[in-house]
């Protein structure tokens, strides 16, 4: 996979605010552009990104969930030089993963500085950081899903090109030790189906669970390159439950018994099934209608097979969620060069 932008002179032109590679307009206007609103009239051209033909006929589009619009803000100036979206559940990791990138690419200005583009709700939160942009998704489907709709939308609007999406997360192992960060090929859902059921107007509506390939296989060499922690390719299972839905046996409710919660974990496994988590399925479908090259990458906290509940010492359990942030950021690295 090829580095999207060359080494020489990088970090001078996001300096100095190249047209091109401008890094200055994070600090400069990350919250809201000084300049008069574009219309979505005034810049309508070919679909990218978006799949819905009736964004065209609208002279305003409120990004209700992300305190952002296209009248209230210039989303080009503000956006337009995103190549990298992270998303992950936990609004407190994502502010913890910009300061982290904010690093590791070696950024003008203070770390500790960078503010919340979407403060005005609580819904959830996002951090622009050079070609980054870092959001919180929540828990569960429904939660991922209303944030990727005014995402994806986002990216439209801001004229952006050739983005790629990371969900980084945390996930329960089957059958791996804690702290094996998997890198996802295919995702399925609870029935080991590689594809996410949407109802529309009381219709279902099947679509396909396909991440690129590519850049799984380039994360995974970039895991090698660090050898820090175990990392493997593996399918992931997205459930709509943290408890029944993955076989729990300490929720308030619980239907079955252990033989048949090991039973269906054993299936998974036998499935090429590597860990659990909530919202991939419709990451991955999402992405995938709107041309979006996208991966998966969660780090396990427990294995299944073995029980239930989280007990591993809150500082390792810390140093676990870290992994993905570092083989995502190896990643964004040397697609610009910089490594």
């Amino acid at each position: 996979m090829e580095s999207i932008l060359s080494l020489t002179g990088i970090k001078e032109r996001f300096v100095q605010g190249d047209s091109k590679t401008s890094i200055r307009p994070i600090f400069e206007s990350s919250l809201m552009a000084n300049t008069a609103p574009i219309l979505h009239s005034d810049y309508i051209e070919k679909e990218q990104y978006v799949q819905n033909p009736h964004l065209d006929n609208m002279e305003e589009d409120i990004l209700y969930h992300l305190n952002l619009g296209t009248k209230t803000h210039n989303l080009p100036a503000m956006f337009g030089d995103i190549k990298f979206v992270c998303v992950g559940g936990s609004a407190n990791r994502m502010r913890s993963f910009a300061q982290f990138i904010h690093q590791h690419l070696e950024l003008p200005g203070n770390a500790d500085d960078i503010r919340d583009i979407c403060e005005g709700t609580d819904r959830y939160s996002m951090y622009k950081v050079g070609p980054v942009l870092s959001i919180s998704h929540g828990m569960g489907v429904p939660s991922i899903s209303i944030m990727l709709h005014e995402l994806i939308k986002l990216l439209y609007h801001a004229h952006c090109r050739d983005v790629m999406l990371f969900r980084i997360g945390t996930s329960g192992g089957i059958g791996l030790p804690p702290g094996t960060v998997v890198i996802t090929d295919k995702v399925v859902d609870s029935f080991f189906r590689p594809q996410f059921e949407q109802v529309v107007l009381g219709k279902v509506i099947t679509r396909s669970t396909e991440l690129d390939k590519g850049m799984a296989e380039e994360l995974l060499l970039c895991s090698n390159e660090l050898s820090s922690f175990p990392t493997i390719i593996g399918n992931t299972m997205c459930t709509h439950d943290f408890y029944e839905g993955q076989g729990r046996l300490d929720g308030a409710l619980c239907s079955f018994s252990i033989e048949e919660k090991l039973e269906y974990l054993k299936k998974a496994h036998e499935a090429g099934i590597k860990n659990i988590e909530m919202e991939s399925t419709v990451f991955a479908a999402m992405c995938r209608v709107c041309n979006l090259k996208a991966a998966v990458i969660c780090v396990t906290l427990l294995n299944r097979l073995e029980g239930d509940q989280i007990s591993t010492p809150h500082d390792v359990l810390v140093e676990y969620q870290q992994r993905p942030q570092y083989l995502v950021a190896h990643f964004i690295k040397k697609q610009l060069a910089l490594i």
